[in-house]
């Protein structure tokens, strides 16, 4: 189903990317404030994000 461009709620939206970044953090093992500013300054590149957050675990 396509996305309703007209609708101006984003409450759904939002709920849905913090569930993704907790999911994210937690699988990583890593804080939320980490995954989100791993997401900030590296964009959202699943693959490349864990890479960062291995090292960040290790250190």
């Amino acid at each position: 189903m396509a996305e309703d461009k007209t609708r101006t709620d984003t409450s759904d939206r939002s709920e849905i990317v913090d569930d993704d970044v907790r999911h994210f953090a937690e699988e990583a093992g890593i804080t939320l404030d980490q995954a989100r500013t791993l997401i900030r300054r590296h964009g959202s590149d699943r693959k490349v994000l864990e890479e960062i957050a291995e090292s960040i675990k290790g250190s």
